[in-house]
């Protein structure tokens, strides 16, 4: 797995439920949300905000790394086999 850093984009592997930032009503982030990470605790977990598409946050949740994958943007080059 990459390594994750602050500023990255991540999903999360399965549903949690949370609570809305501004309404404070209950909902579930969904398997494959997108994050962006503001915080490391040491590799273990994250801090990561979920906003909508104008960027507006509606939850800020503790993720332990083993529930996040971080999106990928480029592909890694294969050296040729001889």
């Amino acid at each position: 797995m990459s390594q994750i850093k602050e500023y990255d984009s991540v999903i999360i592997d399965r549903d949690i439920s949370v609570t809305h930032k501004e309404t404070k009503q209950p909902i579930l982030l969904r398997k494959g949300q997108v994050g962006t990470v503001l915080m490391d605790f040491d590799g273990e977990a994250f801090l990561i905000d979920f906003a909508d598409e104008q960027g507006t946050t509606y939850a800020m949740e503790t993720v332990p790394a083993e529930h996040l994958i971080p999106l990928l943007y480029n592909p890694v080059a294969l050296q040729a086999s001889s």
